[in-house]
């Protein structure tokens, strides 16, 4: 079967062709490789303009007449390559908007490829209009927005995200929804927003390649390695506030416990690299659900103080804080947390092997693309 994959935000499109590609099937993805990440892809379009001078210019023009130069290349690009985007059994994008492009020209690239392959399927990964109308609504407990909510940014800073409740993006949803053959959520942040919609087909958990990691025991005899790797333009949305606060509290009570690593903005192979190094690390925090970087460091036996919230552990069984160490909002609760785990290295040995078990139970890639199959009904 032939499979055309559209857009990569975390790796997940990535591992779910490696599964599909292990069962046999032809799988094509093609995306930007997501800004300064540089996640690999099969055909690469090109997004221009996007530092210095030229993105003055651009935002310029913008202002002026209201052209999306960028926009406008990038799907000039998506067409230049259009021959090898026809005649696939299943085509799947990696969210409503998945070359985060200007509406109006991620509509013409979704309605090509529906008409020129048989199935279109949406995946509900990372910011579109449902997830961020259901977190402005108030009905998460805490959400991506909460930053907002506090005051700690601005409404310009937060534009990225709370352009999905525009006009246009309201229409632009309302389109793909009427235009695609159904939903399919990555984790509970998504499920939860979704699960009451018609075309709603429900959530596959990202799939983890976890042959790709080597699965180590955590040292009981050494000082552990704390690491941070922030992405700046994303920082508040992950609550990456919350873990440095919390990071000066450890290096106060604890200076000679451990060592701590923060890194910002490192492309995805530089920040595996990094990762490899540590024994404890800082995902997210306003979330519900485990993100892909936190899945691929369990994947690798680090311990994780992430999203693993009584939504995710009621859905998987797990007890609080056996798999993953549940990191609320609150800098002094998520401080606590890592003075426990730094205290106790038998426990950090204990959670790492339970998190990779973890992985390889419920995300292994080559499962989850079978359950794709089965979804997309192939």
């Amino acid at each position: 079967m032939k499979i055309l994959l559209v857009g990569e935000y975390s790796r997940l499109h990535n591992s779910l062709k490696e599964g599909l590609v292990l069962l046999g099937h032809e799988v094509v993805l093609v995306g930007d490789g997501d800004y300064f990440k540089n996640y690999p892809v099969d055909i690469k379009l090109k997004r221009r303009f996007q530092k210095g001078l030229g993105r003055r210019l651009k935002n310029l023009l913008f202002l002026i007449s209201g052209f999306d130069l960028s926009s406008w290349l990038m799907c000039r690009s998506f067409f230049s390559h259009k021959g090898h985007f026809k005649n696939f059994d299943v085509v799947q994008l990696i969210n409503e908007s998945p070359l985060g492009i200007s509406p109006k020209y991620e509509r013409r690239i979704i309605d090509w490829l529906k008409k020129h392959n048989k199935k279109l399927f949406v995946l509900a990964c990372g910011t579109d209009h449902i997830s961020v109308q259901y977190a402005m609504d108030k009905h998460f407990r805490y959400s991506i927005m909460e930053p907002l909510f506090l005051g700690k940014v601005s409404e310009k800073d937060y534009a990225p995200i709370l352009k999905y409740v525009k006009q246009e993006y309201r229409d632009l949803h309302k389109w793909v929804m009427n235009h695609c053959d159904g939903y399919i959520a990555s984790d509970m942040d998504y499920h939860l927003p979704y699960r009451e919609l018609s075309k709603y087909l429900g959530m596959i958990p990202n799939p983890i390649n976890v042959d790709r990691f080597e699965h180590k025991a955590q040292k009981t005899d050494d000082i552990p390695i704390i690491f941070h790797g922030v992405n700046l333009k994303n920082y508040h949305k992950k609550g990456g506030d919350y873990f440095d606060q919390a990071l000066d509290i450890v290096q106060a009570k604890r200076p000679d416990e451990c060592r701590i690593v923060r890194t910002a903005d490192l492309p995805y192979h530089k920040y595996i690299e990094a990762l490899k190094e540590s024994d404890i690390v800082l995902d997210q925090v306003l979330g519900y659900d485990q993100g892909y970087n936190a899945l691929e460091a369990m994947a690798q036996g680090k311990v994780l103080l992430t999203c693993a919230e009584k939504e995710w552990r009621e859905h998987y069984d797990i007890p609080e804080n056996a798999v993953a160490l549940n990191a609320l909002p609150d800098a002094d609760k998520i401080a606590h947390l890592l003075i426990e785990i730094i205290d106790q290295p038998e426990r950090r040995k204990k959670l790492g092997q339970q998190a990779r078990e973890f992985v390889e139970q419920h995300h292994h890639y080559r499962e989850i693309s079978q359950r794709y199959l089965k979804t997309w009904g192939c």
